[in-house]
């Protein structure tokens, strides 16, 4: 026993590196500057959490309400508008865009007239639909409401039905700017029926809109027959 006793130091001298290194304690400045970092570490990542989550909460509580408010003002003046005026004020339409154009309003409208009375069964959708790529507004809507029509008509296709006629007078429509009244003298015939045989030339007149959409670029955007 006395022995053992003697030989503690020495053995405990003879350990391995390892194993003295293993059961050697940290230093206590080193656990201080550990414990420091990492507290040092955790302090910044929430205070970047509070900061910004402190500014998403006072920007999104502060203009949500403001952007509430602007809204409804904004709906109540336009509601007291309409009861003045009988009418309720809406975002300007989109700028519309079309082939082609004339350099003056009664080329223009000449030019569109023409398609529109001269057409066979064959080509009467085809010329519609031309003009509604060539027009705007309510003259574009009308032009493709009768190609989708006349392309389906079968009256129309299986009695060879056909118009002709020539654009008589152009004149401005007074006391409204950008109307004009189109008068044309136009006989319908048809190849394979006897509806049309014998008709005379008749008289008709159009109430039709022009717009200016560039420099030099007259297109429709009104075109109504009053007869």
């Amino acid at each position: 026993m006395h022995r053992c006793r003697s030989r503690t130091r020495a053995c405990t001298a003879t350990r391995t590196p390892t194993q003295a290194r293993t059961r050697t304690p940290i230093h206590p400045r080193t656990r201080t500057r550990t414990r420091t970092r990492t507290r040092s570490a955790s302090v910044i990542l929430t205070a970047i959490c509070v900061a910004l989550g402190g500014c998403a909460g006072s920007a999104g509580s502060s203009s949500r309400p403001a952007r509430s408010q602007t809204q409804a003002a904004t709906q109540a003046s336009k509601l007291a508008r309409a009861r003045s005026s009988h009418e309720y004020p809406s975002p300007p339409a989109p700028r519309q865009y079309a082939a082609g154009g004339a350099g003056s309003p009664v080329q223009a409208l000449r030019a569109f007239t023409t398609t529109y009375i001269n057409w066979t069964a064959q080509t009467v959708a085809a010329h519609m639909h031309a003009l509604a790529a060539q027009s705007v507004g309510q003259a574009r809507s009308a032009m493709a409401l009768a190609a989708a029509q006349t392309a389906h008509d079968y009256e129309l296709q299986r009695g060879g039905i056909a118009n002709s006629g020539t654009v008589e007078a152009i004149a401005p429509l007074l006391g409204h700017r950008e109307e004009y009244v189109v008068v044309t003298r136009e006989l319908t015939s048809a190849t394979d029926s006897t509806a049309y045989q014998g008709l005379r030339p008749a008289w008709h007149l159009t109430i039709a809109t022009v717009t200016e959409l560039g420099q030099g670029q007259w297109v429709l955007s009104g075109w109504q027959p009053e007869n």
